[in-house]
């Protein structure tokens, strides 16, 4: 009875802690959309003061005795309560770590900088930037460095993203894709077959993309009772809170990929969060199990759904029919070859799923390379160069398509970034086990029938929430730990197919 007290006391404060960061999420949304530019300064004083609380809530001395109560009880090990005091742990010993200054700092150079990279990016000046950026780094070594790690300081913040994962891990998988996949992508630069685009590049209105892929949306199972569709510069998801998941994306009048695809991959995010069982709302379960759990969702519904044939065999004459006349003429197949061509670029968000990895090993490269201080941040744009012309064979012409693109430095998301291609990793094992236990997946997708996909999904994924650690649900669902084998499989049968590759030479 006595512990029984303490859980309750314990979900109380708890449901305090978590109701100031989904506050702190709706302040962070509404700058990415709606907020005026003049409000950046009084909003990065707003996120300071909500993060501080939060920040002395976590790590109060009232949370501290009802953790040691509550592990003293000795819950079941495999229980929910068990999980949701060690999740509650976790955050603890991290957050006690940091100074309260620490945080205020962060919280308020995150809205600074932000802003500072917005106008460089309207200026395409990365110099307009670089100061913040500068700043952004140092007290993100300065929290690697309070939190502690064992070997290498990028270890604690990845940690944050990737519970489990170390960077000699992530160097060990990237390796082989690296290897593997700049090999197919010269494989299939030299091939004979050339794909086009073209059918992408029409021109389609923004309003007929919006209403478009709000039907999409809705079609895969994204519920609008339960969150919004927005425009942003740079396309997210947030939660506010299990009943309030909203997405974003962006229009390009000259390239219908954007939104499509954009949107698709917010959707897969949106569906993790609203697909958590709602036993778990205001409690340290009530987020994924990591970001690369996360980003495999987004990828799956993105790429292995958004971008197979089978998809567009149901999808097509609506799609033909939202944007007519312009892909009336555009048979199914050179629409299914344009939505898949395979070529280096320069845009991770509009990659293909060749090169898709390459990018994020960039980003890894350069942001260890930032926190040790082996790369300067003067000199990032033209280290980011180098790089793309050594795994990409392209070479950046401005700041805005270089170095500039990605929101994540502004806002501190140091760590962050390995968590894509470790998705990409997870969703084809997700779906292939998904494959395996529902049946004809490909015929339910082709019928325009995705509840098998979705359900199978919230069974395996998504209602655990935090309940797991990454690598232990991703074992619980497909019954294997993360391989990068299945994913370059993956890539070397579509593509091989795509581009009438060698089999001998994909591997296919």
């Amino acid at each position: 009875m006595q512990a029984q007290r303490k859980y309750e006391e314990f979900l109380a404060e708890a449901a305090v802690i978590n109701d100031l960061g989904k506050a702190a999420a709706l302040l962070s949304w509404d700058q990415d959309t709606y907020m005026p530019e003049g409000g950046s300064q009084g909003r990065g004083h707003q996120m300071a003061t909500l993060d501080s609380i939060r920040h002395a809530r976590l790590t109060s001395a009232r949370m501290a005795d009802l953790l040691s109560a509550l592990e003293a009880a000795e819950l079941p090990a495999d229980g929910v309560e068990a999980a949701t005091v060690r999740e509650a742990r976790r955050a603890y010993e991290r957050a006690t770590r940091l100074p309260s200054r620490l945080v205020e700092e962060l919280a308020r150079q995150s809205s600074s900088a932000r802003l500072a990279w917005v106008r460089a990016r309207e200026a395409d000046d990365f110099g307009l930037f670089e100061p913040e950026l500068a700043r952004m780094v140092e007290l993100k070594r300065e929290e690697a460095d309070a939190v502690g790690f064992e070997t290498e300081r990028y270890d604690a913040l990845l940690d944050e993203y990737e519970p489990g994962a170390t960077v000699a891990e992530v160097r060990r998988i990237f390796g082989r894709l690296r290897e593997e996949q700049v090999a197919l992508l010269a494989e299939i630069g030299d091939s004979s077959v050339k794909l086009s685009d073209a059918p992408l590049l029409l021109g389609f209105p923004p309003a007929e993309q919006a209403a478009y892929v709000a039907s999409l949306a809705a079609a895969v199972g994204y519920d609008f009772g339960r969150g919004r569709l927005d425009e942003t510069i740079h396309p997210f998801a947030e939660s506010m809170g299990l009943n309030d998941v909203r997405i974003t994306t962006r229009y390009d009048h000259g390239n219908l990929a954007t939104a499509l695809f954009g949107t698709l991959h917010e959707v897969g995010h949106a569906l993790y969060e609203q697909g958590i069982d709602p036993a778990f709302s205001r409690t340290p379960l009530a987020h994924a199990a990591g970001l690369g759990v996360h980003e495999s969702q987004s990828r799956l519904w993105e790429n292995l759904v958004g971008r197979s044939l089978a998809f567009w065999q149901g999808s097509y004459p609506k799609l033909q029919s939202a944007f007519e006349p312009r892909l009336r003429d555009v048979p199914l197949a050179a629409f299914h070859q344009a939505i898949n061509v395979a070529r280096p670029s320069l845009v991770r968000i509009e990659a293909d799923e060749v090169s898709y990895n390459l990018h994020i090993l960039v980003r890894f490269e350069l942001e260890t390379a930032l926190l040790d201080g082996d790369l300067a941040v003067k000199d990032l744009p033209a280290a980011w160069n180098d790089r793309y012309r050594d795994y990409l064979g392209v070479v950046p012409t401005s700041d805005l398509q270089g170095c500039l693109q990605d929101i994540h430095w502004s806002v501190g998301l140091f760590g962050y970034f390995p968590t894509y291609a470790l998705g990409n990793l997870m969703s084809v094992q997700l779906f292939e086990a998904a494959e395996r236990h529902v049946g004809d997946l490909e015929g339910a997708i082709r019928a325009g029938d995705f509840a098998p996909l979705l359900s199978w999904l919230r069974k395996n994924v998504h209602r655990h929430g935090n309940r797991y650690s990454p690598a232990e649900l991703l074992e619980r669902a497909t019954g294997a730990r993360l391989d990068a084998g299945p994913y370059l499989d993956y890539l070397r049968a579509k593509f091989g197919g795509l581009y009438q590759l060698s089999p001998a030479r994909t591997g296919a």
